[in-house]
């Protein structure tokens, strides 16, 4: 036991406190606060420094002895900012997590292969000619001229059948519940 320590009553020996328990580090903690905001630091980042930098300072002041606490504790928190900033340019030079995938979502997926098993059944409805008229314009883009010439059908009978599958076909979708934005697109 050293000279300056003491005995509790219950025989438990307190140490008596050191330069570094006598230091006011509240000012300094202060004093190095201001320091770090005044170098652009937000104040969360400039707390969490000067927090550090007391740390820091306690430890070496316990084991020597320091000419300046305030000189020191400022070399610290320069250190330590330098830190922090370098830290941060790396995460912001790191690329974004975010993956978007240009693949459909699973629903739009599974909302597109219905409208296709929708309009599949409907076409197996229609009469024949109706059905070939409006594969014929509709997917192979011909013209209504060409398809009533090889059909032998007037152009305006062509368009009845284009109009008529049109109708059957929307009023299939709209049975079944389909928006018409999944399979308009």
């Amino acid at each position: 036991m050293s000279h300056s320590d003491r005995l509790l009553d219950n025989g438990i020996r307190v140490a008596a406190p050191n330069e570094a328990d006598k230091q006011d580090w509240r000012a300094v903690q202060v004093a190095l606060v201001r320091y770090i905001r005044a170098r652009g630091a937000r104040t969360d980042v400039a707390e969490d420094i000067a927090q550090e930098t007391i740390a820091r300072l306690i430890v070496v002041h316990r084991d020597k002895r320091i000419a300046s606490v305030f000189a020191l504790g400022f070399r610290i928190a320069d250190n330590l900012l330098v830190d922090h900033y370098r830290a941060d340019s790396r995460l912001a030079d790191e690329p974004e997590v975010d993956v978007v995938s240009e693949a459909p979502s699973l629903d739009r997926a599974l909302d597109s292969q219905r409208a296709v098993e929708v309009f599949q059944r409907c076409l197996n409805r229609m009469p024949r000619l109706r059905r070939e008229v409006l594969i014929r314009r509709r997917l192979q883009q011909e013209s209504c001229r060409v398809i009533g010439e090889e059909l032998s059908i007037s152009t305006k009978a062509v368009e009845k059948h284009i109009t008529r599958g049109l109708i059957d076909l929307r009023r299939a979708m709209e049975r079944a519940g389909i928006d018409p934005a999944v399979w308009n697109a």
